[in-house]
């Protein structure tokens, strides 16, 4: 299916770049979250009618990216856990868990912001995360995760 962009998606393509994906990509996520639309003859008369409308709209959620980047970029979380006898823990520390210890300290971060590469951290100790605020920007927090007997 033929969409256009109405803003940058990382790994796909920049605000009104008409790029193809599949049918359910588009309809149930694109579409729906006002991050593309069809791409008709109308549709692209439209984009190039508000192209400086989203381009504005897409600088100034850059510049909240970067104002957010310089608040979060290598803050230290902490979360406790309970570890057995060889430290390791019960468990895990998920995507979840560190955006409810972001909150807990103050700091503005969502799940889906977080990648965690090998999964859920599984060991206690200091584990550097990386954080896409923005396609265009990328900041590390450190996760200090403590255990209690």
């Amino acid at each position: 299916m033929q969409v256009i962009l109405l803003e940058e998606i990382q790994n796909l393509g920049d605000l009104g770049d008409e790029v193809r994906v599949k049918p359910g990509y588009a309809r149930n996520f694109l579409i729906p979250q006002g991050k593309a639309m069809r791409a008709t003859a109308a549709a692209r008369a439209e984009i190039e009618a508000r192209r400086a409308e989203l381009e504005t709209i897409a600088a100034q959620s850059l510049a909240a990216a970067q104002a957010r980047a310089q608040t979060l970029d290598g803050a230290t979380l902490q979360i406790t856990r309970k570890v057995g006898e060889e430290g390791k823990l019960f468990g895990s520390v998920s995507p979840t868990d560190i955006e409810d210890a972001a909150t807990e300290a103050g700091l503005e971060l969502a799940k889906s912001e977080i990648h965690l590469a090998e999964g859920p951290l599984k060991t206690v100790g200091d584990h550097e995360i990386p954080v896409s605020l923005h396609p265009e920007v990328h900041i590390k927090i450190i996760i200090s995760i403590i255990g209690e007997a």
